[in-house]
């Protein structure tokens, strides 16, 4: 019988704050938008939709910079240390700081667009995002999860597939809004 009750005041609480905050401040605090200046920089300067790279950090970091991961990625766009020193490279930086926002959304937002280049899927770019490219390459050249080589009918790793079903839900919302 308490659990009932216990039920019962949740449902009441969450109405009441509802009726009180609006939806919009439980849709903010599930998708917020932090780094607006600096998703807007790598964007443009990438060609990269700002709705992707918020639905990137939303899942990768939650928007926390100092997030540092079990693997080794670390920020708000959850890079492994020797891919953001192979892609800061490419891009010239003589130096960068993977906690600092700025330089954690330039480096990531470039991986992905040249996993994007690469791939020439999204989808795909984004199970290469999460699993490795060298990962996602092994699973095209599989009958069992590719029939074109080109695109996946099947991602094999259990994290891949809710990572690109928790982007496609961020994507969803982030595109309603004008950043």
């Amino acid at each position: 019988m308490p659990m009932k009750w216990y039920i019962a005041v949740t449902l009441v609480c969450f109405l009441v704050f509802i009726s009180v905050f609006g939806v919009q401040s439980v849709y903010s605090y599930f998708f917020p938008i932090r780094y607006e200046e600096e998703v807007a920089f790598a964007c443009e300067k990438f060609d990269v939709e700002k709705a992707e790279v918020f639905s990137i950090i939303n899942i990768e970091s939650g928007f926390n910079c100092n997030a540092k991961s079990n693997m080794g990625a670390v920020g708000l766009m959850q890079l492994m240390p020797k891919t953001a020193s192979e892609m800061a490279q490419k891009l010239g930086l003589a130096s960068y700081d993977l906690e600092d926002a700025g330089d954690n959304i330039l480096i990531g937002t470039y991986y992905f667009k040249l996993l994007k280049n690469r791939f020439q899927d999204e989808r795909v770019a984004l199970c290469a995002y999460n699993a490795g490219p060298t990962n996602v390459t092994a699973w095209l050249s599989k009958e069992e999860y590719s029939d074109d080589g080109k695109t996946l009918k099947k991602i094999p790793f259990k994290e891949t597939r809710e990572y690109v079903l928790r982007f496609e839900r961020n994507l969803r919302y982030y595109s309603t809004k004008n950043h």
